[in-house]
């Protein structure tokens, strides 16, 4: 394994780590993107994902002072043959332990694979274009470009509190999170829409597992459309960066496409974060999404603030 500077650590993580990961992170999103893209509920969802284990699959690398440096962590929640890994370093001084965690993880990611019965296991990784040094890691491992993501944003600003009108025939309001038939709705809405896409599906329980881990939720912005009573569509929504709200999933159903019901969610989710005082919202999207989602968010008005290049690489576990 390449090798730490003298006095460098790796350890486990634990969840007392959060409030240096999340620093550590924070610096690492400036350099990359101009501005803090990480949240504490988002570490944490990191640390405690389904599928993850702190003890096992997660390392942090501290400098000879003690500061915590860097972050590796896996996210597979559902089993399945396809592992996303994560390397965060503290910009420049923090790049020596760059690649001995890249080591660890990818070491890890062929266990996690055998450990699940695959006989071959695809890691993927995400790089903002101008991180050359991790880029250049990835390659020395064999990882090829896979595809792009883009985040986007839009301000609150003059939006009013009171939604829009539905389009005809569609009613949209909040999720009714104290009814598990309805929660187990909201969830089938989502993996269904997103099952000819890059999303990573996940069941139920595990799903579950994720939200009641999160520490802040605010049901109003849980949104779903009906049509004649049926769960049409949903919007999951999470909080973002100072003050943003985050809309983390955003579906409709396949019967129900092409009749204005995302936007209409998303509309909805606009005045209603600005309803509770937030200042912005945005959402991450693949661009290669089959639905040309990324139409829809231009044409509300969201527009990119960078773009994330997807690295993957498939192990052949069978030998």
């Amino acid at each position: 394994m390449t090798a730490l500077p003298e006095g460098w650590t790796l350890r486990r993580p634990t969840l007392d780590d959060l409030p240096a990961i999340l620093a550590m992170v924070h610096a690492s999103d400036m350099a990359a993107v101009g501005e803090a893209d990480f949240t504490p509920d988002e570490v944490r969802e990191a640390l405690t994902d389904p599928g993850t284990d702190m003890s096992r699959d997660s390392w942090v690398a501290l400098d000879e002072t003690g500061t915590l440096v860097g972050w590796t962590y896996p996210h597979n929640a559902n089993g399945g043959d396809r592992d996303f890994i994560e390397v965060y370093v503290w910009p420049a001084r923090g790049l020596p332990a760059q690649r001995p965690l890249l080591e660890l993880i990818m070491a890890r990611a062929a266990e996690r694979g055998a450990e699940l019965g695959h006989e071959t296991y695809t890691v993927r990784a995400g790089a903002i274009p101008i991180e050359k040094d991790y880029i250049e890691a990835l390659a020395d491992h064999g990882f090829a470009f896979n595809r792009q993501h883009a985040r986007m944003r839009i301000s609150l600003a003059g939006v009013a509190p009171t939604p829009p009108a539905a389009p005809a025939g569609v009613t949209i309001r909040e999720l009714r999170h104290d009814d598990e038939a309805e929660m187990r709705r909201f969830h089938a809405v989502i993996e269904d829409a997103f099952r000819d896409t890059d999303h990573l599906a996940v069941d139920y329980d595990a799903w579950r597992q994720q939200v009641d881990a999160e520490p802040t939720k605010t049901w109003n912005e849980w949104l779903v459309a009906l049509v004649d009573g049926d769960m049409a569509g949903a919007l999951q929504s999470a909080d973002g960066e100072e003050n943003e709200g985050w809309v983390k999933r955003l579906a409709v159903g396949r019967d129900h496409r092409r009749r204005g019901i995302g936007e209409a969610l998303l509309r909805h989710a606009f005045a209603v974060y600005a309803g509770n005082g937030r200042e912005r919202a945005g959402l991450g999207v693949d661009m290669a999404n089959p639905t040309r989602a990324v139409r829809l968010y231009l044409a509300v008005g969201l527009t990119p603030l960078y773009q994330a290049n997807i690295y993957a690489k498939t192990l052949d576990l069978r030998g």
